[in-house]
């Protein structure tokens, strides 16, 4: 087994490849060789890990294999365009886009299902959303307490969901409107600044979104179970970072709740806040490895009925973190 590994992150001047060189570093990640990779525009920024700046490179011709191990945290385009050259350097990816096909690069959170990954080098794994992180780890939690039938999941996502575009635009929308001077809607199709919207990306022809779908997708192979019933519907908030989940669970039988808290209190990774109080994105989330949940409660009118309130900083844990626990089970178990 190789002791230190070479590494390429692409994308790694977005805010997800900025989050995973940190992470990498305060977990003290194998790395023999880092490389930053980004697009043309991007190149020639410098970044700091481990006391060194390090310059990144234009992701076109780059040779992959010089790497035994990639990151792809640009955009599926991205992911999508590069993926055969690392496929054919024999080298092993982790992509937190949802580019691919879950029978070419099965979505996995460790606490969840690490045993999907099986077989030999090289790997292809893919970090789910981040909502089906934050949701699947909480629903893992209490499986042994709560047999889903159906799940029903209402997220606020924030703008860091688009990318650093979005928290540009809606710190820019803010200040023009503090500041009374009209507005130009960019990156958004209209006010995004003290606004709500009710989708987060162009709808199908059924009216699902393109997010809806993968964290749908994500959630069943998550558990693997195509036949659970899941409904997600994501709204854009005017928030930097973090996602704001109302999950509703139907249950089998009837919930008991206190086995439930139980479950909550004793899940590694896993906050619980007490009733009378909540969590937030702000305050608790952002920054944090942690998911918190609040407001647990069994349905007014339907006793297998649960409810929860679930919030976690959906760059940090609900993306780069989850890669970086792939990329150390990967090197644990299977390189």
């Amino acid at each position: 087994m190789t002791s230190t590994f070479a590494i390429a992150i692409v994308g790694a001047t977005g805010s997800v490849g900025e989050s995973l060189l940190q992470i990498l570093e305060e977990r003290e990640f194998p790395v023999a060789d880092l490389h930053l990779l980004a697009s043309n525009e991007s190149a020639g920024r410098t970044l700091a890990f481990k006391g060194r700046n390090l310059r990144v490179r234009t992701v076109e011709g780059f040779d992959f294999r010089s790497v035994q191990l990639v990151f792809f945290a640009a955009d599926q385009a991205v992911t999508l365009a590069h993926v055969e050259a690392v496929r054919k350097a024999g080298c092993s990816l982790i992509d937190v886009t949802g580019a691919l096909p879950s029978e070419v690069a099965p979505r996995v959170v460790p606490e969840v299902n690490g045993a999907a990954i099986a077989g030999e080098a090289p790997f292809a794994v893919t970090s789910p959303s981040s909502v089906a992180v934050a949701v699947a780890l909480v629903l893992a939690a209490v499986g042994e307490q709560v047999q889903v039938r159906r799940l029903v999941i209402d997220a606020g996502l924030a703008v860091s969901s688009r990318g650093r575009e979005g928290v540009s635009e809606l710190a820019r929308q803010t200040a023009e409107l503090l500041n009374g001077r009209s507005l130009e809607p960019r990156l958004f199709d209209r006010q995004m600044a003290f606004n709500v919207l009710a989708q987060v990306d162009e709808p199908d022809a059924d009216g699902h979104g393109r997010l809806e779908r993968r964290t749908n997708a994500d959630i069943k192979a998550l558990f693997a179970d195509q036949s659970l019933n899941v409904t997600v519907s994501c709204h854009q908030v005017p928030v930097f970072f973090g996602d704001s989940l109302s999950v509703t669970v139907q249950a089998s039988t009837p919930v008991e709740l206190d086995k439930v808290i139980a479950a909550l209190d004793a899940a590694v990774g896993i906050e619980r806040v007490d009733a009378g109080d909540y969590p937030t994105v702000i305050g608790d989330a952002v920054g944090q490895d942690e998911v918190y949940v609040g407001r647990v409660r069994r349905g007014i009118d339907d006793p297998c009925e649960l409810s929860l309130w679930i919030v976690s900083d959906n760059v940090r844990k609900g993306a780069a973190l989850n890669a970086v626990q792939l990329g150390e089970l990967l090197i644990k178990h299977h390189l």
